[in-house]
């Protein structure tokens, strides 16, 4: 399953992207300084919200385009993706970092990085991607 140096190396390979800690100065990752990805320990309010479905793993905080991709991730795999009332009308997933493979971390992290990314940014690399 993914490690967090998945996610950092995964991130930077992406263009215009940084990582510079969270307020929390946890570690997190921006193009052009918005935020895509980035640690997200649960806090108290989120352990007495999710009482005893609240993983205990690492979690990783990730932007999605908007708020019916949220719910689609929800709903493909809530064994890996979960929300917090915290997150709620936000378009952001809470991800089980030791539940999901790689390969969807990939995808996961490129789609947060063109959720935030310039249009024009975010275009150019589509096309390189092909």
């Amino acid at each position: 399953m993914a490690t967090w140096d998945d996610v950092r190396r995964i991130a930077l390979a992406l263009p215009e992207t940084t990582e510079r800690g969270s307020h929390d100065d946890l570690p997190a990752w921006r193009v052009r300084d918005k935020l895509f990805v980035w640690e997200r320990p649960l806090r108290r309010a989120d352990l007495d919200a999710l009482g005893d479905a609240a993983p205990d793993g690492p979690i990783l905080g990730a932007r999605v385009p908007d708020l019916g991709a949220k719910e689609a991730l929800l709903a493909d795999d809530p064994r890996v993706y979960f929300t917090t009332p915290h997150f709620e009308g936000y378009p952001a997933v809470l991800v089980r970092l030791d539940r999901i493979g790689v390969e969807e971390l990939t995808e996961l992290v490129t789609e947060a990085w063109h959720a935030r990314a310039p249009k024009r940014l975010a275009a150019v690399h589509r096309a390189e991607a092909g």
